[in-house]
């Protein structure tokens, strides 16, 4: 029988903090605790989904407790850090807060604690989404936060800090895992293409790392499931297809519709979109992702120019706020497409009012002026 399929996911995971892409200032900050031996008993892992959380405990607990150790290289033929990153070690126990988030679990861990760890050096405890703990939970990890045994150490994550207890939080040193940018993401699927052989061409890879929304394991899904679709060969019509991306030539077109207040215009690209099979929450992102570029742009002369008209950096900055406002209402109510057509209107119709502080300015400007000029601008 021949071998299972691996996910790509789960064969490029990063073995060293070297090959850990998009959190440095994480990485620096653990190896330089396991090199000067100050290491903490708990850890919070804080940040949106797949951007390494899980990876980088099994990483710090590999540096902790491979053979040698504490060490920022560990061997990887080493068999304790084989079983760690695979998730079989007896002393690195990986617990989902979600499905065992009771307290007679976090009393079961309690009591574990007390025993010495049969390989390693340490015994760690990674609880994943921890938020999901219950009051009664909570209160009975805190006594173990409190008095750790000397050779405990925990490691928790979650996407939802805020509903992390503040009694546990203050027991643990916080890490922050940003989304990683665009650019990397397609910087390391490129790699990862290249290994696979797979030819895949920047314009796909970029729009993978759009759709992956920070996310490294997202987008190594996402590569995984356009080779199964594409074969050898990626495109990014193919990205486009599968995922009903709108193209950056239509997501520019609309905004020059909108800037020139061409409702007709507007109406009829959504029914375009709606031909293609576009996901029209995605293209609400993609608009606003367009229309922050455009703003900054504009700071720099005060305007941007959307295709033959030009709008002033207050006047895309009204358009923006009602596409970001836009977004928690789109799938409500009856009709999406008709949702989506109010929401690029009302951008539309924001864009061409004027705030009344610019006309106040104006109109001072007109009363200072000599009355030639103010004939003029009447």
């Amino acid at each position: 029988m021949s071998q299972s399929y691996q996910v790509i996911a789960r064969r490029y995971r990063p073995k060293q903090f070297d090959e850990l892409v998009g959190q440095e200032h994480i990485v620096k900050t653990l190896k330089n605790a396991v090199e000067s031996g100050r290491i903490g008993h708990a850890y919070l892992f804080v940040g949106p989904r797949g951007t390494g959380k899980t990876t980088v405990a099994r990483l710090f607990a590999k540096a902790l407790n491979a053979k040698g150790g504490p060490n920022v290289h560990p061997s990887d033929d080493d068999e304790i850090s084989k079983a760690i990153m695979d998730g079989s070690c007896m002393d690195v126990v990986e617990i989902d807060g979600a499905s065992n988030r009771s307290i007679d679990e976090i009393r079961k861990l309690r009591e574990d604690c007390r025993y010495a760890p049969t390989q390693c050096t340490y015994k760690i405890y990674i609880i994943d989404e921890v938020h999901s703990l219950t009051q009664d939970a909570f209160n009975a990890l805190l006594k173990t936060l409190e008095e750790p045994p000397s050779h405990v150490k925990f490691i928790f994550a979650t996407t939802e800090a805020h509903k992390v207890l503040g009694t546990i939080t203050s027991r643990c040193q916080r890490f922050e895992f940003r989304p990683i940018p665009e650019n990397l993401i397609a910087g390391h699927l490129g790699h990862i293409a290249k290994l696979e052989n797979i030819e895949a061409s920047p314009e796909a890879l970029t729009a993978i790392a759009r759709l992956a929304n920070g996310g490294m394991r997202d987008a190594q899904s996402i590569l995984d499931q356009m080779i199964s679709f594409c074969g050898k060969k990626i495109g990014v019509e193919d990205v486009i297809s599968v995922y009903g991306l709108a193209s950056q030539e239509t997501i520019s077109e609309i905004l020059s519709h909108m800037a020139k207040g061409d409702y007709a215009a507007v109406i009829a690209d959504v029914g375009g979109l709606i031909d293609k099979g576009c996901d029209l929450y995605r293209a609400l992102a993609d608009l606003q992702i367009s229309l922050r570029g455009a703003m900054i742009e504009s700071f720099k002369s005060g305007s941007y120019d959307f295709g033959g008209k030009t709008l002033s950096s207050e006047q895309i900055m009204r358009m923006l706020d009602v596409l970001q406002g836009a977004e928690r209402g789109l799938k409500s109510g009856l009709s999406e497409r008709a949702n989506f057509e109010v929401a690029l209107l009302k951008a539309v119709e924001q864009s061409r009012t004027r705030a009344i502080n610019t006309l106040i300015k104006e109109i001072e400007k007109l009363e200072g002026a000599s009355p030639e000029v103010q004939k003029k601008n009447s």
